[in-house]
């Protein structure tokens, strides 16, 4: 059982040798990721689930054209957030066979596909739920400071930068489907519930050392081929109903961020929207060099999502996924997920500074 990382930052000008010809180092010493399959790199490979990712066609636009557990063509937004951190890469998995050593030294990713903020919505997919995510958290921090003391360990634990993604899933594979919330509870209640697990693990966050953390708003929901095949009652269009429950979240979960801020004097907190730019990409694909923002590349595009229906023997995925919005039914192509951190670098520059 394992669980694998990633690294992310911020602004363009940490990438690069300085002007003495010395390569320029990351802005932060490492970033820690929590949440879901926007961000994981694989830590479902270590675990008995149903959502995988692990074989192809996913990962078929590495250059080894090799699928290592992300859910996608390529470069999920973890990885392009680390180029842009300045790492070579992203960390190991946490926990995997490979993960040692100084490896420790540039964060790590406990990030689960299926995961979200509510516990249960784990559970139901076999998946690391958060709780056990903040858990992972806590033993990485003693093998930290194993590798590099105490006193260094605290100042990585601190200045490092902390990405929380989480909710989507909260909401698409647990409320939206779940008789037992959508018939005794609305989407604002079910969101409150979400808001208040998110504060709880800010809390925790904080008082294990973090300073730095960053939370992803919710996407789109209504936009996702998925979400449009199953709610759009034959049109074609993103669902309004579903980003009308995102946008309201995201709402609730920007005054959560606010709060945290003035209660905590030494905490830099920020939401990074990636709900506006996705939204952008889906409605005006070809404002950004897109053709198609309904289908997904892998097969049809509307309904498949992990091995089971986007795999080798998928008929009809697209040759060419830059054309493409969303790599499968749910996630964004690599080409997608670079506008999306683009989007992100003020708001990130402003946590690492």
């Amino acid at each position: 059982m394992a669980v694998r990382f990633l690294v992310f930052s911020a602004i363009f000008l940490f990438m690069g040798p300085t002007t003495d010809g010395r390569e320029a180092q990351p802005a932060v010493p490492g970033v820690m990721l929590f949440g879901d399959s926007l961000v994981g790199v694989g830590n479902n490979d270590y675990i008995a689930t149903l959502v995988k990712a692990n074989k192809a066609p996913y990962g078929r636009d590495f250059k080894d054209q090799v699928a290592t557990g992300r859910f996608g063509n390529g470069k999920l937004l973890s990885d392009i957030i680390g180029e842009k951190l300045g790492f070579n890469g992203s960390p190991p998995a946490y926990l995997s066979p490979q993960a040692s050593g100084q490896n420790l030294l540039i964060g790590a990713n406990f990030a689960s596909a299926g995961s979200g903020y509510y516990d249960p919505t784990s559970r139901i997919y076999h998946v690391i739920p958060f709780s056990r995510q903040l858990e992972y958290f806590k033993e990485y921090q003693s093998k930290l400071s194993v590798v590099a003391g105490s006193n260094h360990a605290r100042s990585i634990i601190s200045d490092s930068l902390y990405i929380i993604s989480a909710g989507s899933n909260d909401f698409g594979f647990n409320y939206y489907i779940n008789p037992l919330f959508f018939l005794t509870e609305n989407a604002d209640q079910f969101s409150d519930r979400l808001v208040g697990i998110f504060n709880n693990t800010v809390t925790q966050l904080y008082a294990m050392g973090a300073r730095r953390v960053g939370v992803f708003s919710l996407v789109p929901l209504g936009c996702a081929p998925l979400a449009i095949t199953v709610f759009g009652l034959g049109r074609s269009r993103c669902v309004p109903r579903l980003n009308d429950d995102a946008q309201r979240f995201n709402g609730k979960l920007g005054a959560a961020v606010d709060s945290l801020s003035k209660r905590y004097n030494d905490l830099k907190i920020a939401v990074l929207d990636i709900y506006t730019p996705w939204h952008s990409l889906a409605t005006s694909p070809g404002a950004h060099g897109f053709a198609e923002a309904r289908h997904g590349c892998c097969a049809t595009g509307l309904v498949e999502f992990t091995v089971f229906l986007c795999n080798s023997l998928s008929i009809g995925t697209c040759p060419n996924a830059t054309t493409h919005v969303h790599w499968d039914s749910i996630h964004p192509s690599e080409a997608a997920n670079r506008v999306i951190v683009d989007s992100l670098a003020e708001r990130i520059n402003k946590l690492v500074m």
